[in-house]
């Protein structure tokens, strides 16, 4: 008997084949696509992820559309001057991110056997450098890191982070620059000390109220022309700016440390820094403000540098430590 004819709307099929949608729900996410995708959100454009992951444009296009269809949302508004990511976009980052840089950190240091050293160039004032940050990425340096620190305020640090001469800085004010990327570290608090002979000249009855005209006869030691701790410290507990002027200036804060235990004159200080002299005796606090001032330290790096391995894993250790630093 022969086999009965099949319409023109039929087809023959040896194996039924899977639906799109069960397909897609199926197979992995593939984690080359959010690494591009990272790339994308970090630099806003996918020529810029182009260049960083070394791959064509056109395969990042593709890598993106095929990471879209699998999340079921558009991640990118492409635009004139780059991509703008949508608020997907901005949620997957979050997700993402750090698993991603994590990943590269792991590869990158399982894979460049007989690799050249990689440098890492961070500044931040002198004090911060050898009490907060050296001890946290010491064991960077077995990872062929070669570390290279660079001493200077907060203003020149970001110049040079700008002009790509940094990679990460720690900085006490906070940055206002375009193309730079900056976190909360920790707050740190600041005191107004003098050495015991120097204090006992000061009339502690009459400081809290007359501060700047009391202390005018002791000369202000700062690391800086611009005094700023010290401005910041008159602002905050007295309301008024301090005098226009210095009378030491020094060359960083542990120096400013030293003339201050030296009876040179009294000095503003960050918290942590004469925090054993206070309790040993060698210095003493001339106020004890109910609401110490307090400012905010910052991890700043270029937008789209934390990509980098050697950059990616110091930052991460930094925000991860700061949060117990005081």
């Amino acid at each position: 008997m022969p086999s009965p004819r099949l319409s023109g709307t039929e087809t023959t099929s040896h194996a039924p084949r899977r639906p799109r949608a069960h397909r897609e729900e199926t197979e992995p996410l593939n984690p080359g696509w959010l690494r591009t995708f990272i790339e994308v959100y970090r630099t806003g454009s996918f020529g810029g992820a182009a260049r960083r992951l070394h791959i064509s444009q056109p395969a990042v296009t593709h890598q993106i559309r095929l990471l879209e269809e699998r999340v079921g949302t558009r991640l990118f508004v492409r635009h004139a001057t780059g991509s703008k990511p949508t608020p997907a976009a901005d949620s997957l980052a979050r997700d993402a991110e750090g698993p991603v840089d994590a990943l590269n950190f792991v590869l990158q240091r399982y894979s460049r056997s007989g690799a050249p050293a990689r440098r890492l160039r961070i500044g931040a004032p002198s004090d911060l450098i050898s009490d907060r940050i050296l001890p946290v990425l010491a064991d960077l340096l077995m990872d062929s890191v070669q570390l290279r620190t660079t001493p200077a305020l907060s203003d020149a640090l970001l110049s040079q982070l700008a002009a790509g001469e940094l990679d990460i800085v720690v900085v006490r004010t906070r940055p206002r620059l375009t193309g730079i990327s900056a976190l909360p570290l920790y707050d740190e608090e600041y005191s107004l000390v003098a050495h015991p002979d120097v204090a006992r000249t000061v009339p502690d009855k009459h400081l809290a109220r007359e501060a700047p005209q009391v202390l005018g006869g002791h000369p202000l030691i700062a690391c800086a022309e611009s005094l700023p701790l010290i401005d910041h410290y008159w602002w905050s507990v007295f309301h008024t700016a301090a005098s226009a002027a210095p009378d030491v200036v020094v060359p960083d804060q542990r120096a400013v440390l030293a003339a201050v235990k030296a009876s040179v004159g009294i000095a503003v200080l960050p918290s942590y820094l004469c925090a054993d002299d206070i309790a040993q005796g060698t210095l003493v606090p001339l106020l004890r403000p109910e609401v110490p001032p307090i400012t905010t330290t910052y991890l700043a790096t270029r937008e789209g540098d934390v990509a980098r391995s050697q950059v990616s894993a110091a930052h991460s250790r930094l925000l991860e430590h700061g949060r117990n630093w005081t």
